[in-house]
């Protein structure tokens, strides 16, 4: 039996399932919502330990990339993903999990033909495209300082 690209098109769509977007929105957002409450709290607890905003900072980035690669680690991180979504994907801990998640797939192959060489299949543009559009745009400010 041959169909057309159309046809096969309207069976694809009346077989799938409709997504419930209210719901993957509002729970993306209730995910990386309290991501970002976990990370406000423990920024107020490294300043409580007697940390400044600066270094609190700091500690505060190292907490969370430390408590997302454990989450990773221990399967945990996955699960939080398909249940919150997009909301997971919130910068530090989305990148720390992007980063350690190939390592953690690929640790089988050898530690530098698979975790050294499979860590950055995902976070490995991330960075080459984040450092190549900050020099653009240090070079772009420089010269139009030098225009002033």
């Amino acid at each position: 039996m041959e169909i057309s690209k159309q046809e096969y098109q309207k069976f694809v769509q009346d077989r799938a399932k409709s997504s419930p977007i209210v719901k993957n929105c509002a729970l993306a957002f209730a995910i990386g919502g309290g991501i970002c409450v976990l990370g406000q709290a423990v920024m107020d607890a490294w300043t409580a330990f007697g940390l400044g905003k600066t270094d609190a900072g700091t500690a505060t980035s190292i907490t969370l990339v430390f408590l997302s690669v454990l989450l990773t680690g221990l399967n945990l991180y996955n699960k939080l993903g398909r249940y919150g979504g997009a909301g997971t994907l919130v910068p530090i801990t989305g990148f720390a999990n992007a980063v350690a998640s190939p390592a953690i797939d690929f640790k089988s192959e050898g530690l530098i033909t698979g975790m050294a060489a499979k860590m950055f299949t995902v976070a490995g543009p991330v960075i080459v495209f984040g450092v190549a559009a900050s020099a653009a745009y240090g070079v772009i400010l420089m010269l139009v300082q030098m225009l002033q």
